[in-house]
């Protein structure tokens, strides 16, 4: 690394200010970021230090998304035999796989960092590190045969208009992932719903629904796998969101090192599974034809995108709510929001997505009316005191 370091110092006079390749400066700071810690130094005022950046911050959330992403590169050859009714080995599952996931991460860092570097490149700023989560979130969040062009173009979408015209990392409204996937959603429903895009190279003569899409022809319950293969996740869906398990495990290391908010993540699952524990209720006396509404609350929690999006979509530290009060009411609506979805647009049963997406837009002004009310608070406070003391 002492080799590398040296090559390194030796030619980045040529991307200063006054060097040969001055214009590549952002690019050129990327890729020693990427390397090494930077070595600059604060040359005005005062600032507060703190041992972790923008890249461990990022690499943190990476290594969380990990087990999600081989469970699923895994998964994914193993709903492929199992509807071809053949028998396959662990590796086999794997790197079947790992063949249909791993061209869909590729395409996806590809088309975002370009244009990551392309706008750096113009504007004169550094290349920021947030992609590194997007980039991975992507191919985790669609269909294992999404064509590689649709996720470029849903790629390209989600970092110009959902980032880049907002300012670049840490000034979008919207989760960019999540706009990705909204994107395709809308554009190519054909092949983002029903049930031959969610297991790659499905047998025709296999049902390849997800358990929220069997609710939609079957009666509840009785065609649905085992509450232990949809916690573990051996069922069909997007490559990442399937194990509820591993999802859950990727939550543990997001909180453990204080990347993750914790509060989110709880208040999102009380929001669902108490609107949910409502419906079920009440569901057989006022829609007792609503399969989604009938549906046991904890059903909610492990089924679609639920866990995924509570624990990596809607703690986005950008997107989300930043006062710890607003954190609890943003998760809650998140929760509730998206059971609220499913139940009443049976259509679209996969309501995770818009939910995040909807209060990403509303939580600055959570932050807002939390903020005035300390305000208000300490203002009536600073008031009974004064009056307390004349």
């Amino acid at each position: 690394m002492s080799a590398l370091r040296a090559l390194v110092d030796k030619i980045k006079p040529q991307f200063e200010k006054g060097g040969r390749l001055e214009y590549l400066h952002s690019t050129f700071e990327a890729f020693e970021s990427f390397l090494f810690v930077p070595n600059t130094t604060t040359r005005h005022g005062s600032h507060i230090r703190d041992y972790i950046d923008m890249k461990r911050t990022m690499s943190v959330v990476v290594l969380a998304l990990v087990p999600a992403l081989l469970f699923g590169m895994w998964n994914v050859g193993y709903q492929h035999f199992l509807s071809h009714g053949e028998a396959s080995t662990l590796w086999q599952n794997f790197w079947f796989g790992f063949g249909k996931v791993f061209p869909i991460l590729v395409v996806s860092y590809v088309v975002g960092l370009g244009i990551e570097f392309i706008f750096a490149q113009i504007r004169g700023h550094e290349v920021n590190e947030g992609f590194l989560v997007s980039g991975i979130l992507i191919p985790l969040i669609v269909p294992p045969d999404t064509p590689l062009w649709m996720v470029a173009i849903a790629t390209a979408f989600a970092v110009v208009i959902g980032k880049e015209v907002f300012g670049g990392t840490g000034m979008n409204i919207l989760n960019p992932a999540l706009t990705a996937r909204a994107f395709l959603f809308f554009a190519y429903p054909q092949d983002m719903s029903g049930d031959k895009v969610w297991i790659a190279d499905k047998a025709d003569a296999f049902s390849g629904a997800t358990p929220l899409g069997d609710l939609l022809v079957n009666e509840p319950l009785s065609s649905l796998p085992s509450i232990s293969d949809m916690f573990w996740g051996f069922i069909p869906g997007s490559v990442g969101e399937t194990s509820t398990f591993l999802i859950l495990v990727g939550a543990v290391i997001l909180i453990i090192t204080g990347i993750g908010s914790w509060r989110i993540m709880l208040s999102v699952f009380l929001g669902g599974f108490g609107l949910a524990t409502l419906f079920w209720a009440i569901g057989p006396y006022v829609a007792p034809d609503n399969v989604y509404m009938n549906l046991p609350p904890y059903f909610h929690m492990i089924m679609g995108g639920f866990a995924f999006g509570a624990v990596f979509m809607a703690t986005d530290p950008v997107t989300a709510s930043q006062t710890s009060r607003g954190k609890w009411y943003y998760g809650i609506l998140i929760g509730v929001m998206a059971v609220l979805i499913r139940v009443l647009n049976p259509a679209y049963p996969e309501g995770m997505m818009l939910a995040i997406l909807l209060m990403n837009v509303f939580a600055p002004l959570i932050d807002h009316y939390v903020v005035e009310a300390n305000i208000k608070k300490r203002k009536k406070r600073a008031k009974s005191a004064q009056l307390a003391t004349v």
